[in-house]
């Protein structure tokens, strides 16, 4: 989530060129606010934004947190990495302050990742008043978690599957006293087919309830849930047009699809001293390219869904903390992941839904940093690529390359995927034979040494 002020104009004229006429007095009487504290947030909660470097609320911040200190309920729509959290956590610790209370408020998001970065916020925003919270998502053993909800937590971050697992199945635990409900990235959960999900914690939740619906993208699933679950709600809106950051460079290269690794090498040679962002499309191709890469010596790590829980949060740690300078991901990481040291985003693979791309390039550039994105484009991909530049409203410049120097470096790179392929294969039999998941590559078995030592064992498959 980004902190601190959104560069460019200042939020009044943005907030105003937004706003509706009929209410532009009362935005822009709102945006004029230049501190937490003008908003109407309590000195307490004023000194933990203090304290984690918000010195200047954001956008959706200025038009959110008002309407929901005077107890409305809100839709709001702002573009990835523009302070939503803090727009919800601050109103429900506020409300939580004057009324205390177990199991009050309930954030429900699409990933798991997602899930325990709002829970690390409210955690820091509350740590001063004492604030609890449980994150219940899939992937962590049901028991440790029906512990948690036992000790009624103040606020509970679920993925909607997990949460609806526990309604249903954990005795003495039911939200019928619970008084906000937050859907954070409420277009990507009903892309996800949570819909049955969500309409059955709809049925048992009150009715009376502050309800804050967050969104990227105004889709007919969210107009349907708005319709739904909120009351003559306040909309929020800072960004009416899809739009990348202006700080962000962009970039695409057209090459032969074969040749795919052999360019994303040259590349991450090219930049080197970077860290990077990679996606791709299938779980699979994640795990392939990092052990590809892993072979030629760089530090690269995975992030997908086929990976534990505690791997994945493994693996996103060590890229935060800069021990690992590359991220392979899947499109489980391009939604709402704040990890501010993105230099370079790479779409190895192009997204199919072209607002996938902005989800993904919105991972650099953050809070006013520059960053660079590139996207391959391969000859299947042209069509799906005119439709990102159709979308963002502009023609991508081609990056510089030296063709010559990315076809010297194939052969090496032919080898490392002969080795990524052996590992790939070992690690699903391995997998199969003790039902674990998939390996993050830091454990992999290294085939490279094993050919070279003639060691290699067989493993049965049980």
């Amino acid at each position: 989530m980004a902190a601190g002020a959104a560069p460019g104009r200042p939020a009044e004229q943005e907030a105003a060129v937004e706003a509706p006429a009929e209410e532009e007095e009362e935005v822009a009487a709102a945006a004029a606010a230049q501190s937490f504290k003008e908003l109407g947030v309590t000195d307490v909660l004023c000194e933990a934004c203090d304290q984690l470097g918000w010195k200047v609320p954001t956008k959706i911040q200025v038009e959110a947190i008002p309407v929901a200190l005077q107890g409305r309920d809100i839709i709001g729509l702002a573009e990835t990495g523009s302070g939503k959290t803090g727009a919800f956590a601050l109103p429900i610790l506020q409300a939580l302050l004057e009324a205390p209370q177990r199991l009050f408020a309930l954030v429900l998001t699409p990933t798991r990742e997602l899930a325990f970065q709002i829970s690390e916020q409210f955690e820091a925003l509350g740590s001063s008043i004492g604030v609890h919270s449980a994150v219940i998502v899939g992937g962590i053993d049901n028991m440790s978690q029906s512990l948690a909800l036992a000790k009624k937590p103040h606020i509970i971050i679920a993925t909607p599957g997990r949460l609806v697992d526990h309604l249903e199945n954990t005795k003495g635990f039911n939200l019928r006293a619970l008084k906000f409900l937050v859907m954070d990235e409420a277009d990507r959960i009903l892309n996800m087919d949570f819909e049955t999900e969500v309409d059955k914690i709809l049925k048992v939740i009150p009715r009376d309830r502050k309800t804050f619906l967050f969104s990227a993208t105004m889709t007919k699933q969210v107009q349907k849930l708005q319709r739904a679950a909120l009351k003559n709600p306040v909309k929020c809106a800072v960004s009416s047009k899809y739009q990348t950051v202006e700080k962000l460079q962009q970039y695409y290269i057209f090459i032969p699809s074969k040749f795919k690794d052999s360019y994303l090498v040259y590349i991450l040679n090219e930049l080197a001293g970077n860290s990077f962002m990679v996606f791709c499309s299938t779980c699979n191709n994640t795990q392939r390219t990092a052990l590809l890469l892993r072979n030629l010596g760089f530090t690269a790590i995975p992030l997908h869904g086929q990976m534990s829980q505690n791997k994945r949060l493994g693996s996103l740690n060590k890229f935060k903390a800069k021990a690992r300078s590359i991220l392979l991901a899947t499109d489980v990481a391009s939604r709402g992941l704040d990890i501010p040291h993105v230099d370079v985003v790479i779409n190895f693979d192009i997204p199919t839904h072209s607002k996938d791309y902005i989800h993904r390039v919105g991972r650099t550039a953050r809070a006013g940093r520059s960053g660079k994105s590139i996207t391959f484009v391969t000859q299947y991909d042209v069509e799906l690529f005119q439709r990102i530049e159709h979308l963002i409203g502009k023609k991508l410049p081609a990056f510089p390359m030296q063709e010559e120097e990315v076809m010297m470096l194939t052969e090496r790179v032919a080898e490392a995927q002969r080795f990524a392929r052996m590992e790939l294969r070992e690690q699903g039999e391995k997998k199969r034979s003790r039902n674990g998941d998939d390996d993050d590559t830091e454990e992999a078995l290294g085939v490279r040494k094993k050919v070279a030592g003639g060691k290699k064992k067989k493993r049965k498959a049980f």
